[in-house]
């Protein structure tokens, strides 16, 4: 990742507001649009607690196997 320095940060900090990216925002405006960017902050359940969990016992199981293949060779 790119370190910036304080000069080049205030440099860029000064080129933005003079820009100003915010006012020319639109957002979705075609029904299409709207449906796709209101899913955003779905959240899928990927890492919720349970699955969570279910990967730390698929992980723990995966070890215990490793040491028993390793043990019998």
């Amino acid at each position: 990742m790119r370190q910036w320095t304080d000069e080049e940060r205030l440099k860029q900090a000064l080129l933005i507001k003079s820009w100003k990216p915010w006012e020319k925002s639109t957002g979705a405006k075609t029904s299409t649009g709207k449906t796709i960017s209101k899913m955003n902050a779905y959240k899928h359940g990927g890492r919720s607690a349970e699955v969570r969990e279910i990967n730390k016992t698929i992980t723990q199981y995966k070890c215990r196997l490793s040491t028993l293949i390793n043990f019998t060779d």
